[in-house]
């Protein structure tokens, strides 16, 4: 039997399909569910925080799928109800915690240093502290940018913001990593 992969568009079809739809679904969920698990994983940093968005976004895939209108493409709809649940999920957070923005920020960098892998020394870990740094909508587009390599023009559709926007918080994001990471 020959593997083949299942453009986005038949998948609609066979999960539109009463007979196909478990099947089409859990062939999207193996095609995407990495990639939205490491888009959420760097905006929540924790693993089993970002396992429990992750759950949130299959369902509401499950939930929407059906009256999906394909205005945009189907990763593009995904990537929204992932930076979405993020957002929520990061709300939740603070408001539980009753605390100052910053604390939950630094509540993110002290989960990077607890990492038993943790070593300030090496570049990719003061990477991930700096990006912790940022407000949570220039880490989102940094993200996407860098670490998805997610063209400006699908990130305006994803985020629902003007490119110039986008342009403008990456660059901002950028500038404010480099100084974090020349500065500690």
């Amino acid at each position: 039997m020959s593997l083949t992969i299942t453009s986005d568009s038949e998948l609609l079809v066979q999960f539109r399909n009463p007979d196909t739809k478990e099947k089409a679904y859990t062939s999207l969920i193996k095609k995407y569910q990495e990639k939205l698990y490491w888009h959420i994983r760097r905006m929540v940093v924790d693993h089993d925080d970002a396992n429990d968005v992750l759950q949130n976004v299959l369902i509401r895939v499950w939930n929407g799928l059906q009256n999906f209108r394909e205005d945009s493409q189907l990763y593009t709809w995904l990537y929204r109800i992932a930076t979405n649940e993020c957002l929520t999920f990061l709300e939740q957070q603070k408001k539980k915690s009753a605390v100052s923005f910053s604390d939950v920020e630094s509540g993110l960098s002290n989960k990077i240093k607890a990492d038993q892998h943790f070593d300030p020394n090496k570049l990719e870990w003061k990477l991930q502290l700096a990006i912790q740094q940022l407000p949570d909508k220039q880490r989102i587009v940094f993200g996407l940018r860098y670490y998805d390599e997610m063209p400006y023009e699908e990130m305006s559709r994803v985020l629902e913001t003007s490119e110039g926007a986008l342009k403008a918080s990456y660059h901002h994001a950028v500038k404010k990593i480099e100084d974090y990471m020349l500065n500690h």
